[in-house]
């Protein structure tokens, strides 16, 4: 959906601020009629209302949120803007700010420093849903590739409670696995999120993994990797103090801490599983780099 033109978005705000008082049909004659508002045309006001009911907004016009905030948030969210998913590294100031945000900020009449905590903060619910969409079908497609290509039991425990430390477990003959599960669709870099208690499971658990894998659009597996272990400790934060303690963290995982496949797998992989063997490089990574988890 494209962000609408400036006056479109300030015809929305007075809607906004109109319709919690007064129905549809007296504010659309008060715009038409009243000289206070004849700067917009009616086809401007009745592109803003059709724009306000396809964003949503007109579902809940008793919130506390001023209409200009909520304005250029549904025109960020839903203006097709395609940076936003990445606007934690992409806009990390309000120099930053993308021109459609500064154009939209500009008609809502908020200042940079407020349309930038805006942003952010509409980045963190698109990020988070994310995250937990393609977690989720990175870790589908993980059990699907587990099931057809190694003989061993792989029992799905985060299906069951997420207090593990990990995703999937793998037991066969010679090969246990405890696997831990992050996805991403991005092709030019890794970044992952670590809780705390992942992190401990990991530091305490001799055969948990970490295996990253790539999906396709189409949450297919473009490419599957293991990280070394070794790296992620010494990368990690350290507590500071007896009164602070992290409970998450990201890592933003280079080539050279990267394996692909999942070796340690060997003894239970089937003939033909050329991903999980490490026979399909993570792309910008070498097929042939050996596995420094051992």
């Amino acid at each position: 959906m494209p962000i609408p033109p400036r006056p479109v978005l300030r015809a929305a705000i007075r809607w906004l601020d109109r319709l919690p008082r007064s129905s549809p049909a007296r504010s659309r004659a008060l715009f038409t009629n009243h000289r206070d508002f004849s700067d917009l045309t009616p086809t401007q006001y009745e592109a803003a209302y059709a724009w306000l009911g396809d964003v949503g907004l007109l579902s809940d016009l008793h919130t506390p949120v001023p209409a200009a905030e909520r304005v250029f948030t549904a025109t960020i969210t839903h203006g097709g803007s395609h940076w936003l998913k990445d606007a934690g590294d992409l806009v990390r100031s309000p120099d930053e700010l993308p021109d459609d945000a500064v154009r939209a900020a500009e008609a809502a009449g908020l200042t940079t420093e407020a349309a930038f905590a805006h942003v952010i903060t509409a980045w963190g619910k698109v990020d988070a849903a994310e995250r937990v969409r393609v977690g989720m079908a990175g870790e589908a497609a993980v059990l699907t590739l587990l099931h057809d290509g190694v003989d061993a039991v792989v029992d799905h425990v985060a299906a069951v409670a997420d207090g593990y430390g990990y995703d999937i477990a793998v037991h066969g003959s010679g090969c246990t696995l405890h696997l831990e599960i992050k996805s991403t669709l991005r092709r030019s870099r890794l970044t992952i999120h670590l809780s705390r208690n992942e992190y401990e499971t990991m530091r305490r658990d001799p055969v948990w993994r970490l295996v990253a894998v790539r999906l396709n659009p189409d949450d297919s597996i473009a490419a599957i990797a293991t990280v070394n272990r070794e790296w992620m400790v010494a990368e990690a934060p350290a507590d500071r103090g007896l009164s602070g303690r992290w409970e998450s963290c990201r890592f933003d995982v280079p080539l050279s801490a990267l394996s692909p496949g999942v070796l340690e797998l060997g003894p239970v992989l089937r003939p033909n599983t050329p991903m999980l063997a490490g026979r399909v490089p993570w792309p910008g990574a070498a097929a042939s780099r050996p596995n420094p988890i051992e």
